[in-house]
């Protein structure tokens, strides 16, 4: 029987009760967070990942080179790895199922009986919509894609640009949030990301390490170094880290990574990132390989350089008052090597000269002076700071720290990519954000090669192509809603229209880490992206107004010439009946008409001799109506657009540019 009596306790120890986990303190390490979010990074998903270890390889060699004004050179493959090859790289004999229905993509007999009844369906569906012309889907691709295996890939990027101390090495790749693009510059990469979440990916979908191969330039070796990184602690891992001879005194880096990856599903858009890059970034030379053991899924596509002019290389500057936080505030003041407040806001902040500091000191109140020492700043001073730069007024801050494409790059590269039958171009005067320069660059093209009709929305923040997230984003709201594109004599959904917008500044504010697109909030920006837009349109509108114009000419011409045959029987048949009434003397015509009928009647004028004439006049007409035009509307014949200037050898710079937003003027001596 049981006793409803409470249970007495045994005689001994009396244990201490466990704490709840939930209770229990921990701490995650950058790396670990990123690993456990990865999709705030651009890893969503493998094919998703792919893309986004190619874009931030393809990024980093860009920027490596432009920093040492070299013109870059980038090569990047992709090698698919079978599984086969995959499990020999990791030291893992291969296996055969043995209890098929363990997996999660074993079909049952009815399942499968299932699944074949409906792709037949589907394969009548698709043969009926074959006959009217239409396009449906293959029934194979209908098909789920549960339990299907990893694809791995081992992407190779290749540089010529600056390379990387030595010592560098390890912590710039297996450390997250270290990096050399903290200061306030304009900058491709922000976030001390990039090839260390690839290295992050690797480790979760692969365990393999990353492979690093770097030479600066005029050094005697190259770095190797292959790593991966401690996941927990936030450092490197290091396998080998050594030096090697440097022969050929090759410069740049060499990034080797064996990935979890889908090139099915993300090919696309891998592809149209790099057609993307070739049209930023004429002035670089690009090489993309995919290579797979089915040759005929082989890509090699090279995207030349159509010009060896760069852009200036962006300037780091400093702070511009109204930008900063009293977190910001505390930084500069601990990092400072100026000993006076008013030495430290002369030289902290940009537009602050001296007059302006000792006024804004003098403002500040009896508890400051200029000569106090910067170090000594109380934490409710530096509040005190904080405000009064947010009441304060100064001047914007320069764009001159910038570096945007360029017109004439621009240009450049959507002549190379998309051979348009026209294009025009547009770089818009330095304009503030919240304390931040930035430039907005924009080109709108009519017609091309593998254009599709309607609107083709091309975005680009500090030189890098956005291709997600594009419904969201300001260039895109603006094209659709605020131009009136019939205004400009341009047919919305009918006309092949490119639309490219570049944004450069200090700080781009883009929605999320993965930097997919800017936000239509910013009132600034956004009218500088329809004021953009809106020049390059009337740039167009011009072209287009003349080209409308030809064309009424040539329809004119081609109506005048089409009835030219009937006229002249019409008119050889009056002049023959004239000719044989003057013959039979039953009329008789004046001396300039007696002429011409003679000149009939002997064939010395025939229907050849009118067709000819006819056709000289509707000429002459044609041309004087044509230089009436364009001398009225002061319009010459525009040039072809496909003119590129020829990139030299760096021992053959014999000249001397003088450089324009939309043109480059080269003196050879």
């Amino acid at each position: 029987m049981e006793s409803d009596s409470p249970e007495i306790p045994k005689k001994g120890k009396s244990k201490t009760p466990r704490k709840p986990k939930d209770s229990v303190l921990k701490q995650k390490s950058p790396a670990e967070f990123f690993a456990d979010n990865k999709n705030i990074a651009g890893f969503d998903n493998p094919g998703k990942c792919l893309y986004t270890t190619v874009r931030e390889l393809v990024e980093n060699a860009l920027d490596s080179a432009e920093s040492i004004s070299e013109l870059p050179v980038v090569e990047i493959t992709i090698e698919e790895i079978g599984k086969s090859k995959f499990n020999s790289m990791i030291g893992l004999a291969d296996h055969e199922r043995r209890d098929e229905a363990l997996y999660d993509d074993f079909e049952t007999a009815k399942a499968r009986e299932k699944r074949l009844a409906k792709e037949a369906r589907l394969l009548e569906v698709q043969a009926k919509n074959a006959a009217l012309g239409k396009k449906g889907k293959d029934p194979v691709a209908t098909k789920a894609a549960k339990g299907r295996e990893a694809s791995y890939y081992r992407v190779t990027c290749k540089d010529n640009g600056r390379g990387m101390p030595h010592d560098d090495i390890p912590n710039m790749f297996g450390r997250v949030l270290s990096g050399t693009k903290y200061g306030l510059k304009q900058t491709r990469g922000k976030f001390g990301l990039g090839a260390k979440m690839a290295l992050i990916w690797s480790k979760m979908s692969t365990g393999l390490p990353i492979e690093i191969t770097s030479s600066m330039k005029s050094q005697s070796y190259t770095s190797f170094c292959r790593l991966d990184i401690d996941i927990h602690k936030n450092v490197p891992h290091i396998h080998v880290h050594e030096k090697r001879e440097n022969n050929e005194r090759w410069h740049g880096a060499e990034i080797q990574i064996v990935i979890e990856g889908n090139w099915t599903t993300y090919r696309s858009k891998i592809l149209h990132y790099m057609r993307q890059m070739a049209v930023i970034t004429p002035y670089a030379q690009f090489l993309f390989q995919f290579i797979s053991d089915s040759p005929e899924k082989n890509v090699i596509i090279r995207f030349a350089r159509r010009t060896d002019i760069m852009p200036p290389v962006p300037l780091e500057t400093r702070y511009h008052p109204s930008a900063v936080d009293i977190l910001l505030i505390k930084r500069l003041i601990t990092e400072t090597s100026k000993q006076t407040l008013l030495q430290f806001l002369q030289h902290e902040f940009v537009n602050i000269g001296k007059s302006h500091a000792e006024r804004l000191i003098g403002e500040m109140g009896p508890d400051f002076n200029p000569k106090m020492p910067v170090k000594s700043i109380a934490p409710q001073q530096i509040v005190r700071i904080h405000q009064l730069f947010r009441q304060a007024k100064f001047d914007d801050p320069s764009g001159d720290i910038l570096s945007p494409a360029g017109e004439y790059n621009l240009r450049l590269g959507i002549i190379k990519e998309l051979h348009p039958d026209m294009v025009a171009t547009f770089s818009g005067s330095a304009q503030v954000f919240e304390g931040h320069p930035f430039i907005v660059e924009a080109g709108v093209s009519v017609g091309g090669k593998d254009v599709k009709q309607g609107l083709n929305i091309f975005r680009f923040a500090n030189r890098i192509p956005l291709l997600f997230e594009q419904g969201a984003d300001v260039v895109t709201r603006t094209a659709l809603k605020r131009i009136n594109w019939n205004s400009y004599k341009i047919n919305q959904t009918q006309d092949k229209i490119g639309v490219f917008v570049s944004i450069v500044s200090t700080k781009i504010p883009f929605k999320g880490t993965g930097k997919e697109y800017i936000g239509d909030d910013i009132s600034e920006i956004a009218s500088a992206v329809k004021t953009a837009i809106q020049q390059c349109c009337n740039q167009l509108k011009a072209k287009i107004v003349k080209r409308i114009q030809a064309r009424e000419q040539q329809e004119r011409k081609r109506n005048l010439s089409k009835y030219i045959p009937d006229s002249t029987n019409a008119i050889y048949i009056v002049l023959k009946e004239m000719a044989n009434l003057h013959a039979s003397k039953r009329k008789r015509y004046g001396n300039d008409e007696t002429d011409i009928l003679k000149q009939v009647s002997v064939n010395s004028i025939t229907k050849d001799t009118l067709r000819e004439k006819l056709a000289q006049h509707v000429e002459k007409v044609d041309y004087e109506m044509a230089l009436e035009y364009a001398t009225q509307s002061g319009v010459n014949e525009e040039p072809r657009e496909d003119i590129y200037i020829e990139s030299l050898d760096e021992d053959k710079k014999n000249f001397i540019d003088f450089k324009s937003p939309v043109f480059v003027f080269r003196l050879y001596h």
